[in-house]
């Protein structure tokens, strides 16, 4: 092909460097990764599986587990099993692991098993962040993400879903009896074969009452008045779109204006922001240690007793208050 870019053929003989180190440019993040997770104290830390046990088959150390799931987290790789893909096809991540390649269990294991550890080195990230002097700036952005949990629409019952559920129920009920009503006036073989299978129908709607009725007392004895059968912590949540609410979690976010890095954060099932400035500003300043600090949040977190709070704590807040009342006068 003339007047195009060629590239090499496969056959050809190449020379590669014979260092994996060769492929691994100097300013890398993924050697930022590695230092870092060198200079941590593990054991001190809380992880399990620093010290390795006398007898079985041996285990991954955790600093190569954390290694990957810090890279993943940078790159923005959640699934345990894409991670795996990663480390058997990634020069950079063959590089970081030294060529280990931990299957998805080992990897959803060490998440699951290490929550509290791996909190433990986001507040050292930040202690090295403060030593860096990287907070110079004095200004945090706050914000919420709705995060999707493992639980289904159809298995998160609210006071309104149970009775829309209800409604379609009965609608079902009285569809069937009619249908019921109906057979009688046909023939005899025909009515007898649509009969049983209309009663069957009817005996699986009873079975769906009753247990909705259970659902609906656990419901009840929920202080939100909702209840999630799969993750029980999970919540129902409206978001942005029109009828596109997400069951999932409202993770809260505080990020300092000039670097992008996230000084503190915090899960929560409040499917809404208003009760969260105060609490959020007041970690944002204890991670960061300025004492003076200004938040800019958006109007989802306009609550005067909020503002109150942060004024009386010394930091300022700047966020835009809402239009609650249509009238234009």
């Amino acid at each position: 092909m003339k007047r195009f870019v060629v590239g090499e053929a496969r056959d050809q003989s190449t020379l590669f460097p014979t260092l994996l180190d060769d492929f691994i440019a100097e300013d890398n993040p993924v050697r930022a990764i590695e230092a870092f997770v060198e200079g941590l104290d593990l054991k001190d830390m809380g992880f399990k599986g620093v010290d390795p046990h006398a007898t079985g088959r041996p285990a991954y150390h955790p600093a190569v587990l954390l290694k990957l799931y810090i890279y993943g987290y940078l790159k923005r790789i959640q699934s345990s099993r894409r991670l795996e893909r990663e480390t058997q096809r990634n020069v950079e991540l063959m590089w970081l692991t030294e060529r280990l390649t931990p299957d998805f269990k080992t990897v959803a294991d060490f998440r699951k098993d290490n929550g509290d550890a791996i909190r433990r080195v986001c507040r050292e990230f930040i202690v090295l962040c403060r030593r860096l002097e990287l907070f110079s700036q004095a200004i945090v952005a706050i914000d919420g993400s709705k995060f999707r949990a493992v639980n289904n629409r159809n298995r998160n019952f609210t006071a309104t879903k149970m009775k829309r559920r209800l409604e379609q129920i009965e609608e079902s009920f009285n569809r069937y009896l009619s249908q019921l009503d109906t057979a009688d006036h046909t023939e005899p073989a025909l009515a007898e074969a649509k009969t049983k299978h209309l009663k069957e129908k009817i005996i699986k709607l009873r079975e769906e009452t009753a247990r909705l009725q259970s659902v609906e007392e656990q419901r009840l004895q929920s202080p939100d008045q909702q209840v999630s059968l799969t993750d029980p912590d999970a919540r129902s949540m409206a978001t942005s779109g029109r009828g596109t609410g997400t069951v999932g979690y409202n993770v809260q976010t505080a990020v300092d204006s000039q670097h992008h890095l996230i000084v503190a954060h915090e899960v929560t099932n409040v499917g809404h922001d208003r009760g969260q400035l105060f609490h959020m500003a007041k970690q944002a300043r204890e991670a960061t240690g300025i004492k003076e600090l200004k938040v800019v949040a958006d109007r989802g977190y306009f609550k005067g007793k909020e503002i109150l709070a942060c004024h009386k704590e010394g930091i300022t807040t700047y966020l835009p208050k809402p239009m609650t009342s249509p009238n234009q006068a």
